[in-house]
């Protein structure tokens, strides 16, 4: 946007070399915010997956005595757990095994 600005300003307005300088500035800013802006989205690498979702807490929807289900983040997961876990109470995701959630209550 700064570049086509500085290039309508050295047409229309400002005449001679200093026009061409405006141009050559505004095009070294914009190739530097374009740079600054492409690192910038590098630096976090994407998460998605049923792998995003261990450490994460869930709610028990039916009895996980040991298999069950659970709820996390709006979704329902069939669900393991060893101690078992009640209608309501809150665990904690500690793995997966294919779709069924490996979880432990807090």
């Amino acid at each position: 946007m700064l570049f086509v600005g500085a290039v309508l300003l050295a047409l229309f307005v400002i005449k001679g070399p200093l026009g061409l300088v405006l141009v050559g500035l505004a095009a070294i800013v914009e190739i530097g915010e374009t740079l600054f802006w492409i690192r910038l989205s590098r630096r976090r690498r994407i998460r998605a997956g049923a792998e995003t979702l261990i450490g994460a807490r869930a709610a028990v929807v039916s009895p996980c005595r040991p298999l069950g289900q659970v709820r996390v983040v709006g979704e329902l997961w069939r669900a393991h757990c060893e101690a078992g876990a009640g209608p309501g109470e809150t665990v904690r995701i500690v793995g997966r095994e294919g779709l069924t959630l490996l979880v432990e209550p807090e």
